[in-house]
């Protein structure tokens, strides 16, 4: 409804000066103060003469110029105008590979969502190049069969119950999935029969290796910018939307004039074909790189419906995390009946095949849980994950509870 131009201005105005918090402060600091990555313009616009600390304005007037041109302009100011000559010279003052007809050629690519059934509910889910849908998918269609509130959420059945779905789907993801336009994803993957031959080794006892899940494999010994925001208005129409640059602050380049970051997100392809380590590094075909190929992203935005209406936005940052930052969120609301501040507070766990090993939030009963998840041959760390703005809207009332992470920065805003 909103003019193109009106859409951009909150972007503008928020890179002409605004108010930094102490989270911001400190990332600033560790980054401006680390000599082996970046450019200069990096350093000239993120450095200050005192270490930052919250309250202190950061200014960016070269990314508003940017943002002006994009508003006024459109899509084409950015692939075509200005600011694409000024990327093409940021590449050849570090032999980048990027030209000008590369970036007039590309296109964004819309795709249709995975619609999943769980519990009752119907949840609309990012489809390839993003792992999340079908590796949340996977999960769901190997837990449903398990009557999951028989025992607490945080309880060890519970926690070594999901850790071994979430294993077994990612070892998925890291064998078949990539871009839909170069790979061919199986359609086997979503279905109820698959999920049941993957949890057939499952043993309620004792831990499966990750090795075992992948006998065809060689095996080898061997912090994140995204965002997320989820937002209904009044109407009822919802945005769950993830974007990320990759690492901290992407490669820590500024194109010179233009204000913003490029990102690394070449890191997301296997960049190793044929080299998986039990580390975490995954080298299988799929989403090994090739020209014009989109890489693998973790990013899982999620909408759930229930009898055909919005009931719940969310999705995270977090790298790999974030598919299980948002099972565990889902898990807590669909299977426990969580209210949706109780969800996203709830304590969240991480299994991603490779490393062999639960990652679990610290918690009140942690040595408890970490000794009984050992018993059962699991390797436990502790670590926090994610950062899932949340918002649920009452399937009766329709009245929407907005519930911000407290994890890492973020707030839930209404307005009438």
């Amino acid at each position: 409804k909103l003019k193109w131009a009106e859409v951009i201005a909150p972007a503008v105005q928020l890179a002409e000066g605004f108010k930094i918090d102490s989270g911001l402060a400190k990332r600033l600091n560790i980054v401006v103060k680390d000599k082996k990555a970046g450019n200069a313009e990096f350093t000239r616009i993120f450095g200050n003469e005192q270490p930052w600390k919250a309250g202190d304005e950061l200014k960016q007037p070269d990314l508003a110029k940017t943002l002006k041109m994009i508003a006024a302009d459109g899509a084409k100011a950015f692939y075509e105008g200005d600011v694409a000559k000024k990327i093409v010279a940021e590449m050849k003052a570090s032999d980048g590979l990027v030209s000008l007809a590369d970036l007039k050629a590309y296109q964004a690519k819309v795709r249709e969502p995975i619609l999943l059934s769980y519990r009752g509910y119907e949840l609309l889910l990012p489809p390839p190049p993003s792992s999340g849908g079908i590796t949340l998918a996977l999960m769901l269609n190997m837990l449903e069969p398990y009557d999951l509130k028989k025992n607490a959420w945080a309880s060890a059945e519970t926690t070594h119950l999901v850790a071994e779905a979430m294993k077994r789907a990612f070892c998925e993801r890291a064998k078949y999935l990539g871009d839909p336009d170069f790979v061919s994803i199986p359609k086997h993957l979503l279905t109820q029969e698959h999920a049941k031959k993957l949890m057939a080794s499952f043993d309620p006892a004792k831990a499966t290796p990750s090795a075992t899940l992948a006998p065809e494999l060689e095996i080898h010994d061997g912090g994140s910018s995204t965002t997320h925001f989820s937002i209904v208005d009044r109407e009822g129409m919802c945005v769950s939307n993830t974007y990320t640059i990759e690492n901290t602050f992407g490669c820590r380049v500024v194109v010179r004039g233009a204000g913003f970051i490029l990102n690394n997100e070449m890191t997301d392809f296997n960049h190793k074909p044929g080299t998986t380590t039990k580390t975490g590094m995954i080298g299988t075909e799929a989403n090994t790189i090739s020209p014009g190929k989109r890489m693998l992203s973790s990013m899982t935005p999620v909408i759930v419906l229930k009898n055909g209406q919005p009931v719940l936005v969310t999705g995270s940052p977090g790298g790999r995390t974030i598919i299980n930052t948002v099972a565990s969120v889902l898990l807590n609301t669909m299977d426990y009946d969580a209210d949706v501040r109780q969800a996203v507070d709830a304590p969240r766990l991480h299994m991603q095949w490779f490393p062999d090993r639960i990652q679990l939030e610290d918690r009140p009963a942690f040595d408890d849980l970490a000794k009984a998840l050992r018993a059962k041959g699991q390797t436990v760390m502790k670590l926090g994950q994610g950062d899932a703005h949340s918002i649920w809207l009452d399937p009766k009332t329709r009245v929407r509870t907005g519930a911000a992470d407290k994890r890492l920065s973020g707030s839930a805003i209404g307005e009438r």
